[in-house]
């Protein structure tokens, strides 16, 4: 028997590989089969039983392949709901198509302050008088509340609302009570989109649960805050208004957030805090299916998705823990006009030491090298891909994907351990299955105590896969030893890992599912394909890492290694081909190109306050990678000879930016068509009121706005000039990574006119290069509803566009000011 031990020596060329000991060279076949490699003469006490390719090949495809169909299966079982005789699923979706039915509901728009308003108002009332004699009292405040704060979000910028609305509703005994609990969603929409899942679906449960809580004959034991929030979508500026002036905010003690990042399916919690256990605590205990993953809270939280919801506002200005809700489903359609009633299930209503160090180490460094190299390789194909101009090819053919970026990334791996394995030289498979078993336990217990160490809750991924397989195992060393790597052990090998594999690739589901869509809508500077391969390649090195060592168990890799190079070479033909087109019209599953349209007129002025230059056109914007290259033919006007420029001496390039969002899609990257002047109904009134010195050296300038009930204000200070202080938020000037200042303003009905100031510290002498003054100031309008939104230009050319495209439009204005 040979001594446990590793990596002994690499064999020199020309060496035989087994048997160079025993000085007759007589080991020869057997010891090439069975990794015995001490006197020929001597019989071996054990017999391994080395699996063959095709076995293992089918084994760990069949597991892989079983434990995905189970996520899939448990996904929908936890999506069904029953009737509980209580909660009405029902009559809750009567609510959602009739708050649907009124069309997309924008903030300032008749829809969202009016129609909505009053339809929930309505339901409200009659679920009031319902219960009025019942043990609970049911008291409703329409709140339109003004105000302004400063966020980080999209590189940071300040919001500024203006009488948007909330409709509170507080439930609580007759009798009073003393703590509220909050349950929020919100009701407005951006335009173009009738948003049934984002967040109307929401609005008609928060509904059905108040009529189900005050019909119970037993009272509360303390209130409950039903926010139906209307201006959500503007950067979750009702939220702000509820929890910084509403009387009863100082009596809520947790909260709820019911929100969307997809279209149906399954509710998920990806947020909780601040601390307080208890709220998750309870919510195991009274939801039904419990649902949720602290990973999916740790990576919405890292920034790296571009998106945010209520529950930030009440954490960070309010201070009170809470759960935040979504569904994640079909992110394909969010924000789009596909977000209907229709596609969401009334069930998913319902649901709501020495030598051996050293081989350690050495073995532990194969295979991090082959991850990197792996990885590198698979980049190298997206790269290829991108420059063949197929990007998002698995954005409506999600599997293509993996299989070419997957075919590439497993048979890599295979192939760098296959080619260690013969580099091997005096060592038994059997002790090499050993060492890589514990190269994949030591890494893993590596990203434990790393994440531990950073108190990230997501810690408990690694500690399953390091208790589970080290059990397993510990249990199953007998049979390895006196078997080797029989059919028997395998199976009860494979059974061991089945729930830690399962449970993570139930998170890898999540990832894909949340960043698939996310590469529809994150701009023309982020390449899809890098981002795909990296996920791709990083869940074959993660679901591989237990399954390494059955490399240097099985006889050959040749047939297994042919496989996936035959794959990955049809993939890569048929993707060069462009056989798999990125984007689907079908009603049944859209998977819609995002592109905004916005017919403009930009005015510039001079620091005389004389117009310098005058334009108009349709200002196109792509959001996502493939731009407009799929556009062009179907639409020939648009195409690389109308492409955009930033221009730096202007804030934010000179182009209406409705969000900050310019670091998502660079100018260069947009197009301007020219078209007629554009001439709204309603103009916006921007006005300098008073320009004055200060005693402490600073310029102080007064500002009033009036206009539609979306724009946007651009600050940008000249070289050597700085902003000190204004009137908005807590003060403190947020400016972006290019060293603007972007402001977003909404307002509800009959709104005052805005004013502001800010003060300025003038630069100590001028640029001569630069742009003449000390600030260049921009408001843009933005007209999202009404007769001003559509123009002629507009709605010819939304026509032209083809059923897989989704064209969100809009008219706006332009006006920059020197000082």
């Amino acid at each position: 028997m040979e001594s446990d031990t590793a990596v002994r020596r690499i064999k020199p060329p020309g060496t035989p590989r087994y048997g160079a000991e025993d000085g007759d060279g007589a080991c020869g076949r057997n010891c090439g089969d069975n990794g015995y490699s001490g006197d020929p003469k001597r019989k071996p006490e054990v017999r391994l039983l080395l699996l063959r390719e095709g076995l293992a090949a089918a084994l760990l495809s069949g597991f892989v392949l079983l434990l995905w169909g189970l996520v899939h299966l448990s996904l929908q079982q936890l999506v069904i709901g029953k009737p509980s005789g209580e909660f009405n699923a029902e009559r809750a979706r009567r609510h959602l198509e009739q708050i649907t039915g009124v069309g997309p509901r924008p903030v300032g728009s008749q829809e969202n302050e009016v129609l909505t308003v009053g339809y929930l108002l309505e339901q409200i009332e009659d679920i009031r008088a319902r219960t009025a004699a019942g043990p609970h009292q049911v008291t409703v405040d329409v709140q339109r509340p003004t105000g302004s704060f400063s966020i980080d979000f999209l590189g940071g910028f300040t919001s500024f609302y203006d009488r948007v609305t909330n409709i509170a509703v507080k439930l609580e005994p007759k009798r009073g009570a003393q703590h509220l609990m909050l349950a929020n969603c919100h009701f407005d929409t951006v335009a173009n989109s009738p948003g049934a899942s984002d967040d109307a679906v929401s609005c008609a449960v928060m509904l059905e649960v108040l009529h189900s809580l005050a019909n119970q004959s037993t009272p509360l034991h303390h209130g409950v805050v039903f926010l139906f929030n209307g201006a959500e979508e503007n950067v979750l500026q009702a939220s702000h208004g509820f929890i910084t002036q509403h009387p009863w905010a100082k009596q809520v003690r947790a909260f709820i957030n019911l929100e969307a990042a997809g279209v149906g399916g399954k509710e998920v919690v990806f947020q909780t805090g601040p601390e307080n256990p208890w709220l998750v605590q309870a919510y195991v205990h009274a939801a039904k299916h419990p649902f949720a993953s602290v990973v999916g809270q740790e990576v919405f939280q890292s920034g790296v998705i571009p998106s945010d919801t209520d529950f930030r506002i009440y954490r960070d200005f309010g201070n009170i823990p809470g759960i935040d809700l979504a569904f994640i489903e079909n992110g394909f359609i969010y924000h789009t006009k596909y977000d209907t009633a229709n596609r969401i299930l009334t069930d998913s209503i319902q649901r709501a030491g020495g030598r051996y160090v050293r081989d350690l180490a050495c073995a532990t460094g194969v295979a991090v090298l082959g991850w990197f190299v792996t990885l590198l390789l698979v980049l190298i194909v997206a790269l290829l891909i991108t420059l063949l101009g197929r990007s998002m090819f698995w954005y409506t053919h999600f599997y293509a994907a993996i299989c070419l970026y997957g075919a590439a990334a497993t048979g890599k791996m295979i192939l760098i351990h296959t080619l260690a394995k013969n580099l091997y030289y005096g060592v038994s498979f059997q002790i090499l299955g050993d060492l890589y078993f514990d190269v994949s336990l030591l890494l893993w217990c590596c990203s434990l105590v790393w994440l531990t160490q950073r108190g990230l809750c997501s810690a408990y991924v690694p500690m399953l896969m390091v208790a589970f397989p080290l059990v397993t195992r510990l249990l199953l060393t007998t049979e390895f030893k006196h078997r080797g790597a029989s059919l028997k052990y395998s199976g009860l090998y494979l059974l061991g890992l089945a729930l830690p594999y399962l449970h993570f690739m139930f998170l890898i589901w999540v990832v894909f599912e949340i960043f698939t869509p996310i590469m529809g809508r994150s701009g023309t500077e982020i390449p899809p394909e890098v981002v795909m391969a990296s996920l791709v390649t990083l869940a074959i090195v993660f679901l591989s890492s237990y399954f390494l060592h059955f490399v240097y168990l099985v006889r050959s890799t040749k047939w297994i290694l042919a496989a996936l190079g035959s794959l990955f070479v049809v993939m890569f033909l048929l993707v060069s081909a462009g056989l798999f087109f990125p984007y689907s019209g079908n009603p049944n599953s859209p998977r819609p190109k995002r592109i905004f349209l916005q017919h403009t007129t930009r005015t510039f002025h001079n620091l005389q306050g004389q117009v310098e230059s005058r334009d108009s056109g349709i200002w196109i914007n792509s959001f996502d990678f493939t731009a407009v290259q799929h556009i062009t033919p179907q639409i020939p006007e648009i195409n690389d000879s109308i492409r955009t420029r930033c221009r730096e001496d202007r804030p934010f390039c000179g182009y209406p930016w409705f969000l900050p969002v310019k670091f998502l899609s660079r100018s260069e990257k947009n197009w301007y068509l020219p078209a007629p002047e554009v001439s709204p109904g309603s103009p916006v009134d921007f006005s300098l009121m008073s320009k004055e010195e200060t005693s402490w050296g600073t310029v102080k300038m007064t500002f009033s706005v009036k206009g539609p009930s979306h724009m946007s204000l651009y600050l940008m200070p000249h070289r050597g000039a700085s902003l000190s202080t204004w009137s908005l938020g807590d003060g403190t000037p947020q400016f972006d990574l290019n060293g603007e200042y972007f402001v977003f303003y909404s307002h509800g009905l009959d709104a005052a006119k805005w004013t502001f100031w800010f003060e300025i510290q003038p630069p100590t002498e001028p640029d001569p290069a630069g742009p003449e003054g000390m600030i260049s100031v921009a408001i843009s309008t933005h007209y999202f509803f009404g007769e001003d939104r559509r123009t002629a230009q507009l709605e010819e050319m939304l026509r032209k566009f083809p059923i897989w495209a989704f064209p969100s439009s809009w008219v706006s204005t332009y006006d920059m000011y020197r000082y």
